[in-house]
């Protein structure tokens, strides 16, 4: 059967290293969608990959809601659905800018990208299908205050989403650092992406593993990108977007899902705990 896959912030990065890995490690049949904002640099990446599977640009806003909704109703009514979903949009930060100025980007992107990702395109998932959010370690619920974490631990997908949007709302108001909320609005984002994947999960666990199907994040460790660059001073144990890609696609095409991955956050094949105690890298 053809195999259809979806990679979003795929035209830079570690995104373009997914789809080049995607589409060496897939067969001629199967397509690799590579997706990103703009028209014109979807369309240079997607010439620049020379892999075994075929590739095709697509232009994809994840932050619209609509956008990402058609592109399910298209792969659905195209192909019968999706069978890789690597949700890798991210919006750039700066330390040079105030973090309020920055906030509504970012999370937009990056946190209203992962909910219309797993709320359009996790119902047309195919049985057998991959779901997988590139998020950090840097979104486990030791990140953020305790007092914070009954708000992003238990509740359903819907309150998590009015949660993302009511920090959002209170860095604007000038309220979030007197609720707890740390300043750099990255560790709230990726806790909250974490937090998302695990609710949706948690609604469909059972049927997904009967299927063979999953729906997890994924930290790929400290990558030499433009995004992390201002952000750390050290970069010799970063990887480069090729290598930080490999166990990302290892775990969309093993033949089986490991019940002990469903719905976690991943490292390099190891499930990290959702409660912290690791050692973050972004």
């Amino acid at each position: 059967m053809r195999r259809i896959a979806v990679v979003t912030g795929a035209n830079q990065g570690l995104g373009f290293a997914l789809v080049e890995e995607l589409a060496a490690r897939m067969n001629p049949e199967d397509l690799v969608l590579l997706t990103s904002r703009n028209a014109e640099r979807v369309a240079e990446a997607a010439a620049r990959v020379h892999g075994v599977a075929q590739v095709e640009g697509r232009v994809l806003d994840v932050s619209d809601p609509t956008a990402v909704a058609e592109l399910a109703a298209d792969l659905q009514t195209q192909y019968g659905g999706v069978d890789i979903v690597i949700s890798n949009a991210i919006a750039p930060l700066s330390p040079d800018r105030p973090q309020a100025e920055q906030a509504d980007q970012f999370i937009a992107v990056a946190n209203g990208g992962t909910h219309s990702v797993l709320r359009s395109l996790a119902p047309v998932l195919r049985p057998g299908g991959r779901l997988i959010v590139v998020a950090s370690s840097l979104g486990t619920l030791d990140q953020l205050d305790p007092k914070l974490h009954p708000l992003f631990d238990g509740p359903s997908f819907e309150q998590i989403e009015r949660t993302v949007e009511e920090w959002r709302q209170s860095i604007h108001a000038g309220t979030a650092a007197g609720q707890g909320w740390p300043e750099w609005v990255n560790l709230p984002s990726k806790v909250g992406q974490v937090a998302a994947v695990r609710a949706v999960a948690a609604q469909r666990r059972a049927t997904d593993l009967a299927q063979n199907t999953l729906i997890a994040s994924v930290c790929p460790g400290l990558v030499d990108t433009r995004a992390s660059r201002p952000w750390f001073d050290d970069f010799s144990g970063a990887r480069t977007p090729a290598e930080a890609a490999v166990p990302i696609v290892d775990l969309v095409l093993a033949d089986r899902v490991d019940p002990a991955t469903y719905g976690e956050l991943i490292r390099d094949h190891q499930v990290l705990s959702w409660t912290g105690s690791v050692e973050a890298s972004a």
